[in-house]
């Protein structure tokens, strides 16, 4: 088996998209320090752009990020395809692999990123569905706090059906900062509070991205646009509270000229770095 490539703290990374192939292929060396891909979009894949893949994958550190495990849903794990989600990652040597805290499955695919009823119910059973995970990849898995809008029955909060789900599970925490903002627009939440109500330990990574003002009290997480000044802010108090931790800055379409991003790649490496003096202090 091929020995995981850790990623440093202090690295900002892209996402894999097949419309971004040729522009990342041709970026600059330190560019960017690592790119995600979601497993499902390229386990099998051939030809010339799965040799765009395994030449990107020689030359850059490989994060994963899965859309089609369901950890909530009702329909029991296909374990077929955790085999070939878990062959993936040993042959690109990814170290960070992680999934929604969400499901996407009902007697099929659903095709959309469904939220889960807030209930100790619901904890137990998707903890058990995590520990089933990561049995079956020989892994710690890292779980993403996602954005909803119809909110699910909430016998909990929102925060504490996260930490409990982290706590029974015992698995790693990806977090979504933009999700946070988004989320507490939405729904009437401090986003600070619930930032700081994470658990430092648990938190293996972060996201940040785009998202679209539909009004006020609406926002709607796109992936399609520039971060926002409040997203940013967020994202640094999310690093002075819990520290650095690989960062990824989400591109889902609409893309500009790839210098646009790398510069918000370099925002990541400018509040990175701002924040490690203060993360030193704080917890040495």
């Amino acid at each position: 088996m091929n020995a995981v490539r850790p990623l440093r703290p202090d690295t900002a990374g892209l996402g894999l998209r097949r419309a971004l192939l040729g522009a990342l292929q041709a970026a600059p060396a330190g560019a960017f320090d690592f790119l995600e891909c979601a497993p499902e979009n390229w386990i099998g894949v051939g030809g010339k752009l799965g040799a765009a893949l395994e030449e990107l994958s020689a030359r850059h550190p490989i994060t994963c990020h899965g859309l089609s495990l369901s950890l909530g849903g009702p329909e029991p794990l296909d374990e077929t395809f955790l085999v070939r989600v878990r062959r993936f990652l040993e042959q690109h040597r990814v170290d960070l692999y992680s999934e929604h805290l969400s499901y996407c499955s009902d007697d099929g695919q659903l095709y959309d990123l469904l939220p889960i009823p807030f209930t100790d119910e619901a904890v137990h059973h998707v903890a058990a569905r995590i520990r089933r995970v990561q049995d079956v990849l020989g892994r710690r898995i890292a779980v993403e706090n996602v954005s909803y809008y119809a909110a699910p029955y909430q016998a909990l909060a929102e925060v504490d059906f996260v930490n409990a789900v982290l706590a029974e599970s015992d698995c790693d925490l990806l977090l979504d900062v933009n999700n946070v903002y988004v989320n507490s627009i939405n729904h009437g939440y401090d986003a600070r509070d619930y930032i700081a109500r994470m658990p430092t330990r648990r938190i293996a990574s972060y996201h940040v991205a785009g998202h679209f003002d539909e009004a006020d009290d609406l926002k709607v997480d796109t992936h399609g646009a520039a971060v926002k000044d409040a997203v940013w802010d967020l994202l640094g108090e999310a690093y002075r509270l819990h520290g650095v931790h690989p960062t990824l800055l989400e591109r889902d379409f609409n893309f500009p000229p790839l210098q646009v991003l790398l510069d918000e790649v370099d925002a990541i490496r400018q509040l990175q770095h701002t924040a490690i003096p203060h993360a030193a202090s704080a917890h040495g």
